[in-house]
Protein backbone atom coordinates (compact mmCIF):
# COMPACT_ATOMS: atom_id res chain seq x y z
CA UNK A 1 0.00 0.00 0.00
CA UNK A 2 1.36 3.27 -0.90
CA UNK A 3 1.77 5.81 2.28
CA UNK A 4 0.38 9.39 1.74
CA UNK A 5 3.76 10.72 2.61
CA UNK A 6 5.01 9.08 -0.64
CA UNK A 7 2.50 10.74 -2.68
CA UNK A 8 3.53 14.28 -1.30
CA UNK A 9 7.05 13.55 -2.31
CA UNK A 10 6.21 12.74 -5.45
CA UNK A 11 3.55 14.66 -7.06
CA UNK A 12 3.13 17.98 -7.22
CA UNK A 13 0.00 20.33 -7.97
CA UNK A 14 1.31 21.01 -11.64
CA UNK A 15 0.79 17.09 -12.08
CA UNK A 16 -2.77 17.50 -10.94
CA UNK A 17 -3.14 20.08 -13.93
CA UNK A 18 -1.13 18.07 -16.21
CA UNK A 19 -3.96 15.28 -15.18
CA UNK A 20 -6.82 17.42 -16.11
CA UNK A 21 -5.75 18.77 -19.10
CA UNK A 22 -5.55 15.12 -20.43
CA UNK A 23 -8.47 14.29 -19.25
CA UNK A 24 -10.49 17.87 -20.85
CA UNK A 25 -7.88 17.74 -24.24
CA UNK A 26 -8.72 13.27 -24.30
CA UNK A 27 -4.69 12.92 -26.00
CA UNK A 28 -0.98 13.58 -24.95
CA UNK A 29 -1.02 16.13 -28.10
CA UNK A 30 -3.50 18.46 -27.40
CA UNK A 31 -2.60 18.33 -23.46
CA UNK A 32 1.07 19.16 -24.51
CA UNK A 33 0.03 22.46 -26.42
CA UNK A 34 -1.96 23.49 -23.80
CA UNK A 35 0.59 23.01 -20.94
CA UNK A 36 3.37 24.53 -23.56
CA UNK A 37 5.50 20.76 -22.98
CA UNK A 38 6.44 18.81 -25.36
CA UNK A 39 4.24 14.96 -26.03
CA UNK A 40 7.66 13.46 -24.74
CA UNK A 41 7.72 15.56 -21.95
CA UNK A 42 4.18 15.27 -20.94
CA UNK A 43 4.12 11.27 -21.54
CA UNK A 44 7.42 10.68 -19.37
CA UNK A 45 5.34 13.11 -16.92
CA UNK A 46 2.51 11.76 -17.33
CA UNK A 47 4.44 7.63 -16.55
CA UNK A 48 6.01 8.69 -13.40
CA UNK A 49 2.31 9.98 -11.93
CA UNK A 50 0.71 6.60 -12.35
CA UNK A 51 3.91 4.86 -11.27
CA UNK A 52 3.64 7.21 -7.75
CA UNK A 53 -0.01 5.72 -7.92
CA UNK A 54 0.83 2.15 -8.46
CA UNK A 55 -1.92 1.94 -11.19
CA UNK A 56 -2.92 3.21 -14.76
CA UNK A 57 -5.22 6.39 -14.76
CA UNK A 58 -5.70 6.43 -18.03
CA UNK A 59 -6.59 3.78 -21.39
CA UNK A 60 -4.47 4.27 -24.67
CA UNK A 61 -6.20 3.85 -27.92
CA UNK A 62 -6.31 4.94 -31.33
CA UNK A 63 -8.53 7.48 -30.09
CA UNK A 64 -6.82 8.73 -27.40
CA UNK A 65 -6.74 8.79 -23.73
CA UNK A 66 -9.53 8.13 -21.71
CA UNK A 67 -9.38 7.80 -17.89
CA UNK A 68 -10.37 4.24 -16.32
CA UNK A 69 -12.09 3.61 -13.16
CA UNK A 70 -9.16 4.42 -10.84
CA UNK A 71 -8.01 7.38 -12.92
CA UNK A 72 -11.96 8.74 -12.58
CA UNK A 73 -11.14 8.88 -8.79
CA UNK A 74 -7.97 10.79 -8.69
CA UNK A 75 -9.26 13.47 -11.54
CA UNK A 76 -11.56 13.87 -9.82
CA UNK A 77 -9.65 14.08 -6.69
CA UNK A 78 -7.00 16.38 -8.73
CA UNK A 79 -9.68 18.80 -9.49
CA UNK A 80 -11.33 19.04 -6.32
CA UNK A 81 -7.99 20.32 -4.78
CA UNK A 82 -6.75 22.55 -7.74
CA UNK A 83 -10.22 24.29 -6.82
CA UNK A 84 -9.11 24.26 -3.09
CA UNK A 85 -6.06 26.06 -3.77
CA UNK A 86 -7.36 29.00 -5.73
CA UNK A 87 -10.02 28.99 -3.08
CA UNK A 88 -7.20 29.26 -0.26
CA UNK A 89 -5.54 32.03 -2.22
CA UNK A 90 -8.81 34.27 -2.59
CA UNK A 91 -8.89 33.55 1.44
CA UNK A 92 -5.67 34.75 1.76
CA UNK A 93 -6.01 38.19 0.23
CA UNK A 94 -9.00 39.09 1.85
CA UNK A 95 -7.87 37.71 5.23
CA UNK A 96 -7.35 41.12 6.51
CA UNK A 97 -11.25 41.49 6.17
CA UNK A 98 -12.64 38.43 6.77
CA UNK A 99 -11.94 34.88 8.20
CA UNK A 100 -13.18 32.77 5.54
CA UNK A 101 -15.38 32.40 2.97
CA UNK A 102 -18.22 29.77 2.91
CA UNK A 103 -19.19 28.43 -0.55
CA UNK A 104 -23.23 26.94 -0.30
CA UNK A 105 -25.03 25.89 -2.84
CA UNK A 106 -29.05 25.10 -3.08
CA UNK A 107 -31.57 24.92 -5.35
CA UNK A 108 -33.95 28.08 -5.52
CA UNK A 109 -36.62 27.65 -3.69
CA UNK A 110 -34.31 26.29 -1.08
CA UNK A 111 -32.16 29.54 -1.42
CA UNK A 112 -35.02 31.63 -1.74
CA UNK A 113 -36.97 30.22 1.77
CA UNK A 114 -34.78 28.31 3.84
CA UNK A 115 -30.84 29.87 2.91
CA UNK A 116 -31.34 33.46 4.03
CA UNK A 117 -32.04 32.72 8.21
CA UNK A 118 -29.10 30.58 8.02
CA UNK A 119 -26.79 32.64 6.35
CA UNK A 120 -27.67 35.96 9.09
CA UNK A 121 -26.12 33.34 11.38
CA UNK A 122 -23.42 33.34 9.57
CA UNK A 123 -22.65 36.83 8.33
CA UNK A 124 -24.02 38.43 11.84
CA UNK A 125 -21.37 35.36 14.00
CA UNK A 126 -18.51 36.47 15.88
CA UNK A 127 -16.50 34.94 12.85
CA UNK A 128 -15.79 37.68 9.99
CA UNK A 129 -17.22 35.29 7.24
CA UNK A 130 -18.24 36.01 3.67
CA UNK A 131 -20.96 33.64 1.66
CA UNK A 132 -20.96 32.71 -1.39
CA UNK A 133 -24.51 31.25 -3.32
CA UNK A 134 -24.94 29.05 -5.86
CA UNK A 135 -28.80 28.44 -6.51
CA UNK A 136 -28.97 25.53 -9.57
CA UNK A 137 -30.41 22.18 -10.57
CA UNK A 138 -29.67 19.55 -8.13
CA UNK A 139 -27.16 17.22 -10.36
CA UNK A 140 -25.49 20.83 -11.19
CA UNK A 141 -24.87 21.36 -7.45
CA UNK A 142 -23.73 17.91 -6.80
CA UNK A 143 -21.20 17.91 -9.57
CA UNK A 144 -19.63 21.44 -8.10
CA UNK A 145 -19.66 20.03 -5.02
CA UNK A 146 -17.48 16.61 -6.15
CA UNK A 147 -15.15 19.48 -8.20
CA UNK A 148 -14.93 21.33 -5.04
CA UNK A 149 -16.47 24.41 -6.10
CA UNK A 150 -18.66 24.43 -3.42
CA UNK A 151 -17.90 23.69 0.19
CA UNK A 152 -21.47 22.15 1.38
CA UNK A 153 -25.14 22.23 -0.18
CA UNK A 154 -28.53 22.18 1.39
CA UNK A 155 -30.81 20.71 -0.91
CA UNK A 156 -33.11 17.71 -2.00
CA UNK A 157 -31.58 14.87 -3.49
CA UNK A 158 -31.85 11.84 -5.52
CA UNK A 159 -32.50 8.67 -3.32
CA UNK A 160 -30.17 6.82 -6.09
CA UNK A 161 -27.00 8.92 -5.27
CA UNK A 162 -27.28 8.14 -1.45
CA UNK A 163 -26.74 4.35 -2.30
CA UNK A 164 -24.39 5.28 -5.52
CA UNK A 165 -22.51 7.90 -3.24
CA UNK A 166 -22.49 6.88 -0.05
CA UNK A 167 -18.83 6.89 0.98
CA UNK A 168 -18.33 10.01 -0.68
CA UNK A 169 -20.63 12.14 0.97
CA UNK A 170 -22.11 13.33 4.62
CA UNK A 171 -25.90 13.65 4.85
CA UNK A 172 -27.42 15.40 7.50
CA UNK A 173 -31.33 15.45 7.09
CA UNK A 174 -32.72 19.12 8.04
CA UNK A 175 -36.43 18.69 6.97
CA UNK A 176 -39.09 16.98 4.90
CA UNK A 177 -40.73 19.07 1.73
CA UNK A 178 -44.23 18.58 0.60
CA UNK A 179 -45.19 19.27 -2.96
CA UNK A 180 -48.59 21.15 -3.83
CA UNK A 181 -50.02 21.08 -7.14
CA UNK A 182 -51.56 25.18 -7.02
CA UNK A 183 -53.73 26.91 -9.92
CA UNK A 184 -55.07 30.71 -9.59
CA UNK A 185 -57.27 31.62 -7.77
CA UNK A 186 -59.84 31.88 -10.48
CA UNK A 187 -59.01 28.83 -12.43
CA UNK A 188 -62.33 26.33 -11.88
CA UNK A 189 -60.09 23.12 -11.17
CA UNK A 190 -60.26 25.27 -7.35
CA UNK A 191 -63.66 24.45 -7.03
CA UNK A 192 -63.37 21.17 -7.29
CA UNK A 193 -63.15 19.21 -3.90
CA UNK A 194 -61.11 16.08 -5.44
CA UNK A 195 -59.24 15.72 -8.24
CA UNK A 196 -57.37 12.58 -9.94
CA UNK A 197 -54.36 12.99 -12.06
CA UNK A 198 -56.33 11.66 -15.06
CA UNK A 199 -58.24 14.99 -15.14
CA UNK A 200 -54.88 16.76 -14.15
CA UNK A 201 -53.81 15.61 -17.45
CA UNK A 202 -56.37 17.76 -19.20
CA UNK A 203 -54.46 21.12 -18.15
CA UNK A 204 -52.07 23.08 -19.34
CA UNK A 205 -49.17 23.33 -17.15
CA UNK A 206 -46.05 25.17 -16.02
CA UNK A 207 -43.04 22.72 -15.18
CA UNK A 208 -39.57 22.78 -14.25
CA UNK A 209 -37.34 22.33 -16.71
CA UNK A 210 -36.26 18.50 -18.13
CA UNK A 211 -33.63 16.25 -16.07
CA UNK A 212 -34.66 18.48 -12.86
CA UNK A 213 -36.10 16.83 -9.71
CA UNK A 214 -39.36 18.75 -9.86
CA UNK A 215 -39.95 18.02 -13.36
CA UNK A 216 -38.93 13.92 -12.66
CA UNK A 217 -41.59 14.14 -9.50
CA UNK A 218 -44.31 15.19 -12.13
CA UNK A 219 -43.37 12.74 -14.46
CA UNK A 220 -43.72 10.20 -11.49
CA UNK A 221 -47.23 11.15 -10.14
CA UNK A 222 -48.64 10.62 -14.12
CA UNK A 223 -46.39 7.58 -14.13
CA UNK A 224 -47.78 6.18 -11.21
CA UNK A 225 -51.37 6.89 -12.00
CA UNK A 226 -50.84 5.06 -15.30
CA UNK A 227 -50.72 7.46 -17.79
CA UNK A 228 -48.30 10.27 -19.62
CA UNK A 229 -47.12 13.56 -18.28
CA UNK A 230 -48.43 16.17 -20.60
CA UNK A 231 -45.97 18.80 -22.29
CA UNK A 232 -45.54 21.71 -20.31
CA UNK A 233 -46.84 25.43 -21.86
CA UNK A 234 -44.10 26.79 -19.96
CA UNK A 235 -41.00 25.54 -18.41
CA UNK A 236 -38.74 27.31 -16.18
CA UNK A 237 -35.91 26.92 -13.78
CA UNK A 238 -37.18 28.59 -10.89
CA UNK A 239 -40.20 27.67 -8.27
CA UNK A 240 -40.96 31.06 -7.60
CA UNK A 241 -41.19 32.11 -11.57
CA UNK A 242 -43.40 29.64 -12.11
CA UNK A 243 -45.98 30.61 -9.08
CA UNK A 244 -45.92 33.93 -11.00
CA UNK A 245 -47.00 32.00 -14.13
CA UNK A 246 -49.25 30.23 -12.05
CA UNK A 247 -50.78 33.02 -10.33
CA UNK A 248 -51.24 35.22 -13.81
CA UNK A 249 -53.66 31.82 -14.88
CA UNK A 250 -50.90 30.00 -17.61
CA UNK A 251 -50.85 26.83 -16.43
CA UNK A 252 -51.73 24.81 -13.28
CA UNK A 253 -47.97 23.89 -11.56
CA UNK A 254 -46.40 22.03 -8.35
CA UNK A 255 -43.76 23.66 -6.23
CA UNK A 256 -42.53 23.24 -3.04
CA UNK A 257 -44.62 23.91 0.23
CA UNK A 258 -41.94 26.71 1.68
CA UNK A 259 -42.01 28.07 -1.87
CA UNK A 260 -46.10 28.22 -2.12
CA UNK A 261 -45.67 30.33 1.69
CA UNK A 262 -42.92 32.04 0.62
CA UNK A 263 -45.58 33.56 -2.50
CA UNK A 264 -48.21 34.27 -0.05
CA UNK A 265 -45.87 36.64 2.12
CA UNK A 266 -44.76 38.26 -0.73
CA UNK A 267 -48.29 39.04 -2.21
CA UNK A 268 -47.48 38.48 -5.44
CA UNK A 269 -50.78 37.32 -6.86
CA UNK A 270 -53.38 34.62 -4.97
CA UNK A 271 -53.10 30.94 -5.69
CA UNK A 272 -54.78 28.17 -4.31
CA UNK A 273 -53.80 24.38 -3.58
CA UNK A 274 -55.84 21.44 -5.73
CA UNK A 275 -56.99 19.03 -3.63
CA UNK A 276 -55.22 15.74 -5.24
CA UNK A 277 -55.00 12.46 -4.70
CA UNK A 278 -53.07 10.45 -4.37
CA UNK A 279 -50.57 14.00 -3.53
CA UNK A 280 -47.16 14.11 -4.41
CA UNK A 281 -44.55 12.51 -2.52
CA UNK A 282 -42.21 14.38 0.20
CA UNK A 283 -38.63 15.26 -0.17
CA UNK A 284 -35.77 15.04 2.00
CA UNK A 285 -33.89 18.46 2.41
CA UNK A 286 -30.34 17.50 3.50
CA UNK A 287 -26.73 19.27 4.34
CA UNK A 288 -24.50 17.41 2.03
CA UNK A 289 -20.97 17.49 2.08
CA UNK A 290 -17.59 15.80 1.01
CA UNK A 291 -16.50 12.96 3.47
CA UNK A 292 -13.00 12.53 4.90
CA UNK A 293 -10.83 15.59 6.30
CA UNK A 294 -12.91 18.02 8.27
CA UNK A 295 -13.77 21.02 6.54
CA UNK A 296 -13.54 24.06 8.80
CA UNK A 297 -15.75 26.14 6.58
CA UNK A 298 -18.87 23.36 7.09
CA UNK A 299 -17.89 23.39 10.75
CA UNK A 300 -19.32 26.76 10.93
CA UNK A 301 -22.61 26.07 8.76
CA UNK A 302 -23.16 23.51 11.04
CA UNK A 303 -22.96 25.54 13.63
CA UNK A 304 -25.05 28.38 12.08
CA UNK A 305 -27.77 25.08 11.30
CA UNK A 306 -27.34 24.77 14.75
CA UNK A 307 -26.35 20.74 14.32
Amino acid sequence: MIEPDYLVAKLRFRHLRLLTEVQTRGSLRAAAQALSLTQPALSKALTEIESAFGFALFLRTARGLTPTAQGEVVLRGATMLLHELSHLRTEAIQAERFATKIRIGAPPFVAQTYLPSVIAKLVKGEAAVRVHVLEERVPALIGALQRGELDALITTFPQQTLASEAEAFEYIKLFEVQFAVVAAVGHPLVRSRRLDWARLAKEQWVMPVEGSMGRKLIEDCFTHAGLPAPVPVIESTSPTTSLQFVSAGLGIGIVPDVALLHHSTLQTGPVRQLRVAPEPHSSSVALISRAGAINPRVALLKAALEL
